[in-house]
């Protein structure tokens, strides 16, 4: 519990993301511990920071939500929720019915049979979607592997009672807290809210000033822990999606540019990198039984069998759950440039 909240939230899109996420943030991580805290909703998962879905600490789930809350009602009351007919008012009115509806877990084909005896006609495509992702539910597990299948169930959160403001206040200091010093175009581009919201609530929270590259002025938590900068970063493999990937704005702190597109697909998929001595250095994929990890650049006999031992580790977690993670986004690796490819087994 204490690393999901000092890693802020955890990319949930796919449902392994999380578990690998924390494997590699954790000693003796067991996933056994995930699955239970997704049962009790100590961890919750739900649409919230840049519209995606994030696990994160049931405790701070109430703060990010409203946080993120003008973000997510213009994405889902948008055009195509409006060619439905309904407008944000109806929307309004139909959130807190469709919170007593799901009480208890509900599925897509539940929710939209729910709106279509509730306005006597078919249910659109686009006001289903559009309440889904705007009302404040959290994804109920499925079962699965992972906890979360493919097909979602939705469960009700409970009314926002905060202002945006104060709840965006909230994010930005436990943002800091994982991720700073960080600069207001960083804060933006985590919470996916307009920087001059972003500003407001920086400047509303006392924090220390910090000189960045190019004069950029950064941000951080009074008295937060910055490690001298010839502190060693040991070799990891992260998991696709992963936080330290996207906390920033600019993302060559992490990604050399030359492999940002490598990694960043044209559809936003972002694919299981190498971390090496905390930048990304390649990408791995998951055999039966090994790891295959490709490097873009040569890489010294130590970090490679860095690599070997983490792999061996992950692989370990693998073949409790899904031997072949990711699996389904092989084809990126038919586009890949060259690199130096081995099975670490």
């Amino acid at each position: 519990m204490e690393a999901v909240r000092r890693v802020v939230a955890l990319q949930g899109q796919q449902a392994a993301s999380p578990y690998v996420a924390l494997w590699n943030r954790v000693q003796d991580f067991d996933p056994q511990e995930l699955d239970e805290a997704f049962a009790t909703r100590s961890v919750v998962k739900a649409s919230l920071m840049r519209i995606t879905l994030h696990a994160v600490h049931g405790e701070d789930y109430p703060a990010f939500r409203d946080a993120v809350e003008p973000t997510l009602r213009a994405a889902g009351l948008n055009d195509r929720f409006q060619a439905s007919g309904l407008t944000a008012e109806d929307a309004d009115e139909l959130v807190l019915e469709l919170l007593v509806f799901a009480k208890k877990p509900r599925t897509v084909p539940e929710i939209a049979g729910w709106l279509e005896e509730r306005l006597g006609v078919p249910a659109h495509p686009g006001a289903v979607r559009g309440l889904r992702m705007y009302s404040p539910l959290l994804h109920s597990p499925t079962g699965g592997p992972w906890s979360f299948g493919h097909r979602p169930s939705y469960v009700a959160a409970g009314v926002p009672t905060q202002e945006p403001a104060d709840g965006l206040k909230v994010l930005v200091r436990r943002y800091l807290e994982g991720f700073g010093p960080a600069s207001v175009a960083d804060v933006a581009q985590f919470a996916m809210v307009p920087r001059a919201r972003a500003k407001v609530a920086v400047q509303a929270l006392e924090l220390d000033d910090l000189n960045g590259p190019d004069g950029t002025i950064l941000y951080d938590v009074p008295n937060g822990d910055r490690p001298d900068e010839d502190t060693p970063a040991p070799p990891r493999l992260m998991a696709m999606w992963d936080s330290v990937l996207l906390a920033y704005y600019d993302r060559s702190r992490v990604i050399p540019p030359e492999y940002r597109k490598v990694v960043t697909r044209i559809n936003g998929d972002v694919l299981p990198t190498l971390l090496v001595d905390g930048y990304v250095a390649g990408v791995w994929r998951a055999l039966d039984g090994a790891i295959e990890a490709t490097a873009f650049h040569p890489l010294d006999d130590d970090t490679w069998e860095g690599l070997a031992a983490e792999a061996r580790s992950l692989t370990e977690l693998l073949q409790q759950r899904e031997q072949q993670v990711y699996s389904r986004y092989n084809n990126w690796w038919k586009k890949l440039p060259s690199g130096d490819v081995r099975v670490l087994a």
